[in-house]
């Protein structure tokens, strides 16, 4: 009985993905591929990523029709262009940051779902190992070294006490909030953590904290990002600095240093994931991606620098690809 049980489910499991790639195939020569896409919030970094996945398919001469959506950082919204992609019937499915993609997966079961800017994707219950996809799910991480930033920042800032500002309801903060802990314990960092259940809780929750540390550090939190501005005009005026794991936020000045991955560059890779299943890859073949230290950015910003009363070294002067210095940005 088991054994009949295991290989119908096999069988079943065979005629859904060969279905899929038939669908894809079908579509792609009908110029017909219909690709939905939702981000979790409007910010820079997911806007970079999104503009990705659609040239990355352009690139790779996929003729296709982008349904683009924003739940406006509302899990309930996410759910509702969940059941949207799923009644319309797209050819491949989009999450871009954990809620969206935890949505998507949640709600569909025999459309392709790729995730993008998902942190963990294992804590995010999206798939159970990082060597493979799980079922109609895979995609790509933007897990950082957040050790190696926390120790840059102790270095050149001289940290002893550090703020950290993250969203309660978003698994990946939660995530960067376990990568902060253990730095700060190895480093012997004094952390004060402080979460937000909304970017409009974002102001009071760093003027509660900013004098009690001696910088802040925020990682790829979407609600945190989405309020960004209010966040560093409390550092500045704290003369406090403020590090950033994720430099496309960080273009307009501001953070002290910022160092992360290139967003547009996740979502060109996420587009090449999408890309291959449309022309016949089955998801569960497909392990989790991860971008690489050559496609991360440094960001130095001067004026924050001065703004504090520190000296950035030569050492990561030399390193950065981006530098902020009056009111300008050049990129090297």
């Amino acid at each position: 009985m088991k054994t009949t049980l295991k290989i119908a489910v096999v069988l079943l499991c065979a005629v859904t993905m060969s279905g899929w790639a038939r669908a894809a195939s079908e579509s792609a020569g009908r110029g017909t591929v219909r690709i939905g896409i939702a981000k979790i919030v409007q910010h820079e970094a997911l806007d970079a990523c999104e503009q990705g996945i659609q040239d990355a398919l352009r690139n790779r001469g996929i003729n296709a029709t982008f349904d683009l959506q924003n739940a406006n950082g509302d899990p309930g919204t996410a759910a509702q262009i969940a059941n949207k992609f799923l009644n319309d019937r797209v050819d491949i499915a989009v999450g871009i940051a954990t809620p969206t993609a935890q949505a998507l997966a949640n709600a569909i079961k025999d459309i392709p779902v790729v995730f993008s800017a998902v942190t963990d994707p294992i804590a995010a219950n999206l798939v159970r190992s990082l060597d493979r996809g799980e079922g109609n799910v895979t995609g790509l991480s933007d897990g950082l070294p957040t050790a190696d930033h926390i120790r840059t920042f102790q270095q050149v800032a001289g940290i002893r006490t550090l703020g950290f500002l993250y969203t309660s309801s978003e698994e990946n903060s939660l995530s960067d909030l376990a990568k902060v802990q253990e730095a700060c314990r190895t480093l012997g960092i004094t952390l004060v953590p402080q979460s937000i259940n909304t970017s409009a809780e974002l102001r009071q929750a760093a003027q509660a904290i900013i004098g009690r540390v001696d910088g802040i550090y925020i990682g790829t939190d979407n609600g945190v990002f989405s309020a960004l501005p209010a966040l560093i005009q409390v550092c500045q005026d704290a003369k406090k600095p403020l590090f950033s794991a994720d430099v496309t936020a960080a273009v307009n000045g501001g953070c002290f240093i910022a160092a992360g991955f290139d967003y547009y560059a996740a979502g060109i890779a996420t587009g090449e994931i999408v890309a291959d299943i449309l022309q016949g890859k089955r998801p569960a073949d497909i392990p989790t991606r991860f971008l690489t230290t050559a496609e991360m950015d440094l960001l130095v910003d001067l004026d924050a620098a001065a703004n504090c009363g520190i000296t950035i070294p030569q050492n990561i002067l030399s390193q950065a690809n981006y530098i902020y210095q009056n009111g300008r940005l050049t990129q090297r």
